[in-house]
């Protein structure tokens, strides 16, 4: 799978542009603030329905414009697919696959199979649990149509869940058994999704420690701990349990949607112990992990986004990372850096065909 082509219009600081693809490299240079990394936000959204870096949709939209348009022409199994996102204040986003609008955006998901490495992958370590669950569901959603679904389902439930609690203590009343519907909903699709994550993480680790040998060409030893409330109990029995402190908190305290992972190196959290390149170098491998993941889940190869990583890492890192993606196990890649001297050099040792866009 690879993308020919992109237009955009009015998409953050661009008015019009458009930019045919090579299928293997292609950089994006230029001095910060030229739209290198919005480049590659486009790209994003074109296969997730939504930006990286800024979840408020309408702050996508160009300074003095009403809406936006991203379209893109992806060869995929042998066949064309156009997709256009679109979206227009006050109006909901529309994303078309040959024309045909979705009913729902969450039916796009996975088609495109896309990796994002970015300095703000950060975030993943300093960040609270919601940021990691994240990624964990981002991943697992794009090769399981029916766990997003789950995931969506049940997010849904906590929110309907959540409304009834505060309702019952501004109206000073109680009635546990009208809580007992979103109880259930919540056991059935917090068991689903809890045992889908355990069941990733198993996959996942091995290739995540994998990666982070190649990348670091260290011999620590890293993990990935999933910390879930399920381990000990039911759903059912949690929030049985914790109907008090949730009728008090006006909120639910328990279940999935409070998951965590654990980022550990030598059994200890990366946050405090790890140095910074090692930081980096974890932070890599998750990604590179998911690559793969990916690939074997889905069938076909992502498309794999580099923003700014060339800046961020030392010479021995950029060579290993350089050594992977030299890899045939590697299909399109899409590179932002600053100094296009120094990009053009990198990717030369890759012995791929590649495209410079200097903005």
């Amino acid at each position: 799978m690879y993308l020919e082509k992109i237009s955009l219009l009015n998409y953050k600081n661009f008015s019009d542009i458009e930019c045919e693809f090579d299928s293997k490299i292609n950089c994006f240079v230029g001095n910060n603030g030229k739209g290198k990394t919005n480049m590659l936000d486009a790209i994003y959204h074109l296969s997730f329905g939504k930006s990286y870096f800024n979840p408020i949709a309408t702050q996508n939209i160009r300074h003095g414009e009403d809406f936006f348009v991203i379209e893109g022409t992806f060869q995929l199994n042998g066949r064309e697919e156009k997709i256009v996102c679109s979206l227009k204040r006050n109006v909901k986003k529309v994303i078309r696959r040959n024309g045909k609008a979705y009913d729902k955006l969450s039916e796009h998901i996975g088609l495109l199979p896309l990796v994002i490495i970015s300095p703000a992958d950060r975030d993943l370590i300093i960040e609270g649990s919601e940021t990691r669950r994240k990624f964990m569901d981002g991943v697992i959603s794009q090769s399981d149509p029916e766990y997003l679904h789950a995931l969506i389902t049940y997010q849904k439930a906590v929110s309907q869940r959540n409304a009834l609690l505060k309702y019952f203590a501004a109206n000073h009343v109680f009635d546990p058994s009208t809580l007992e519907i979103y109880n259930q909903q919540l056991q059935v699709h917090g068991q689903y999704i809890y045992e889908k994550r355990a069941d990733f993480l198993k996959n996942f680790v091995p290739v995540f420690r994998e990666q982070y040998g190649l990348i670091s060409g260290g011999s620590e030893i890293v993990n990935l701990v999933y910390n879930s409330g399920l381990h000990e109990a039911s759903l059912s029995d949690l929030l049985e349990a914790n109907l008090e402190r949730d009728r008090a908190l006006q909120y639910t305290s328990v279940g999935v949607h409070k998951d965590d992972l654990d980022f550990e190196i030598e059994s200890y959290p990366i946050k405090k112990f790890g140095s910074q390149g090692q930081q980096k170098s974890y932070l890599i491998a998750l990604k590179f992990a998911q690559f793969h993941l990916l690939k074997k889940t889905v069938g076909t190869t992502p498309i794999l986004l580099l923003d700014d990583i060339f800046d961020k890492l030392d010479e021995n890192r950029v060579a290993h990372i350089i050594s992977l993606v030299e890899d045939e196990n590697f299909g399109q890649i899409f590179i932002s850096d600053t100094h296009a001297d120094r990009t053009e050099k990198i990717i030369k040792e890759i012995h791929q065909t590649y495209k410079m866009f200097p903005l």
